[in-house]
């Protein structure tokens, strides 16, 4: 019996939706031969789906955003394909695309080789603060806001430096965490326990959203006790002394220096790519791909990239709904024309959404953004995200697969000859 292995690296939102997809959608498809099994095999460091949208909170305080609404284990999400679905724990290391396998060292050291039929990296990406992404296991990360929260007890100044969602969300709860929830009327806090200062290098905050709503983003801040530094950057950090609570000097652009009890870096993420070919990434390191198809031209056929590690998305979870169906679909395609060694069938190709879309909650009361074009009242950024990071709304459909549990219509596209736009199909 030969087992043909749809193998999916990374276990975050991207990593735990195509499996489910794959399982739903692609193994029920596949041609029935005999002697021949179908699997779907993840790859995470850790055995717990991590809910980094929701970090910021977790990062004020574990009682606000409790650690049991931040992890959840994977195998147990699969238990409806447990006959056809396998969990490794542990990192890649190599991908030999000659032999169609991945290297995989274990949590436990040991090294594994997995081979392949069809291939998707959903490896996500990195932040540089510890207090956004998980990069081993529950444990660490838990010991990691433990530690964040012992500072935070005896802090007096916070610098941010980031303006993205990421910075703008943790200077708004750290602040109301702190300070208060500030009063009906009030400009800002009355007797305000620390003071958080975040960096923008850009004349404005959150730089997908216009420029009314990052003023607006501004104001809500300001009444929490956060001031905001446009148009500076940081320059470099040091810690004053190797003892735990040491201050850190912060070196700004502009030739100034601030001195913080914490500075946090949400300055912008980084792909997790660095076990890949160097011919495979673009000039920032993410995983270059066919735009529309989603295919890894470089590594020739069968790869593919879905998330935020990939060259076609500007990022977010939002993306991803357009973007795994189209890549499932093709990799579906091209895994059946593989086995029956017929012709493979039409397209399906990713359409990017490019409206400006991005909801912040600033706080546990307020927020700000835009859906589809449309800016939103405060009132509605807080029902849809403010109130739990969306863990109602998202966690739970994605992380049980019920969120794909239909396929959808889509309009098949014309079959690219070899070639062209880098379609390594077969």
């Amino acid at each position: 019996m030969s087992t043909e292995t749809i193998l999916v690296l990374g276990g975050a939102f991207a990593g735990m939706s195509t499996a489910h997809y794959a399982l739903k959608h692609v193994i029920p498809q596949l041609p029935k031969k005999e002697g021949t099994s179908y699997n779907v095999t993840i790859v995470n460091p850790s055995k717990d789906f991590f809910w980094r949208i929701a970090s910021p909170r977790t990062a004020a305080s574990k009682e606000l955003m409790p650690y049991d609404k931040m992890f959840y284990p994977i195998e147990p999400a699969f238990a409806y394909a447990k006959d056809k679905f396998t969990f490794v724990q542990g990192k890649a290391t190599r991908v030999d695309t000659a032999g169609q396998t991945v290297s995989v060292e274990t949590v436990t050291g040991e090294q594994k080789s997995i081979p392949y039929a069809a291939l998707v990296i959903a490896t996500g990406v990195t932040t540089p603060s510890p207090l956004f992404t998980q990069t081993t296991d529950r444990a660490a990360q838990e010991a990691t806001y433990d530690a964040f929260h012992s500072q935070l007890k005896s802090a007096k100044t916070i610098v941010i430096g980031g303006a993205g969602p990421v910075g703008v969300e943790t200077a708004g709860e750290l602040a109301e965490f702190l300070n208060g929830k500030p009063g009906f009327l009030s400009s800002a806090p009355k007797n305000p326990k620390a003071k958080v200062t975040l960096i923008s290098a850009e004349k404005k905050m959150l730089p997908v959203l216009r420029e009314s709503i990052s003023k607006q983003a501004e104001k809500l801040l300001k009444r929490l006790g956060v001031e905001v530094l446009y148009n500076t950057k940081v320059a470099s950090t040091s810690k004053t002394s190797d003892a735990v609570d040491a201050k850190t000097t912060i070196q700004l652009s502009d030739g100034k220096t601030l001195e913080a009890d914490i500075y946090i870096d949400a300055t912008g993420t980084r792909p997790n790519t660095q076990f890949l070919p160097k011919e495979w990434l673009d000039s920032r390191n993410r995983v270059e791909c066919d735009p529309k198809t989603l295919r890894v031209t470089a590594a020739g056929p069968r790869v593919y990239v879905v998330g935020d590690c990939g060259s076609y998305t500007r990022g977010g979870v939002v993306d991803q709904y357009d973007a795994i169906p189209a890549m499932m679909t093709n990799l579906r395609t091209d895994l059946i024309a593989h086995i029956s060694g017929e012709a493979p069938g039409a397209d399906r190709h990713y359409v990017p959404n490019l409206k400006e879309q991005q909801l912040v909650p600033i706080g546990t009361q307020k927020g700000v953004g835009a859906a589809n074009g449309m800016a939103l009242p405060s009132v509605m950024v807080w029902m849809i995200k403010g109130r739990d990071y969306m863990i109602g709304m998202l966690v739970q459909g994605h992380l049980d697969g019920k969120a794909y549990a239909k396929e959808g219509k889509w309009k098949p596209q014309p079959i690219v000859a070899a070639g062209q736009m880098g379609t390594s199909r077969g």
